[in-house]
C-alpha cells in the first residue's frame, strides 16, 4: 500500500501514474545508461506541435537528481544534439568526471571553516572588524 502511494503522490522517488500512462501511450524508449535511468521521447520522433520539437524526458532508477543525467544524455535531453549516445559510439571526454550524489543537506555538505556546522564552534574575532554604529 505504502508503495502504491508513492507511486500516486510523490515524483522525486520515481515516476508517477500519470507518467507511467503518459509514457506508455505515446513515448519510445531511446536508451538506458549506466546507473539505469530510461530515456524517452514522443513515438517515432514526431514533433510536438505545441512546442515545436520532439518531447524528451528520462525517468530515473530510483531518487530524481537531475545531476544524475550522464553528460552524453545530457546533450541529447536538452536537445544540444539530435542523435542518442546509443546511436552513435559517444566517449566521454577525459575531463568529464563521473557522476557524484550531491551532498547538500546531508553531514556529507561542504562546511567551510568558520561555519557553525563544520566543528560547532566558530573561531574567536581577530579584532580586524568594527562594527558600524549609527551616528
Amino acid at each position: 500500500m505504502k508503495q502504491f502511494f508513492l507511486k500516486f503522490f510523490t515524483w522525486w522517488s520515481g515516476q508517477t501514474f500519470g507518467t507511467q500512462l503518459w509514457t506508455k501511450r505515446y513515448g519510445e524508449l531511446v536508451g538506458q545508461d549506466e546507473q539505469g535511468n530510461r530515456y524517452y521521447r514522443t513515438r517515432g520522433g514526431a514533433i510536438d506541435p505545441t512546442l515545436g520539437f520532439e518531447r524528451r524526458w528520462v525517468i530515473y532508477n530510483g531518487y530524481a537528481e537531475a545531476s544524475r543525467i550522464p553528460t552524453g544524455w545530457h546533450g541529447w535531453i536538452h536537445h544540444v544534439v539530435d542523435v542518442p549516445p546509443t546511436e552513435e559510439n559517444y566517449q566521454p571526454r577525459e575531463w568529464q568526471k563521473p557522476h557524484q550524489p550531491n551532498p547538500t543537506g546531508t553531514p556529507n555538505a561542504y562546511r567551510p571553516s568558520g561555519s557553525t556546522l563544520a566543528s560547532g564552534k566558530r573561531p574567536k574575532a581577530t579584532g580586524d572588524y568594527q562594527p558600524w554604529t549609527p551616528g
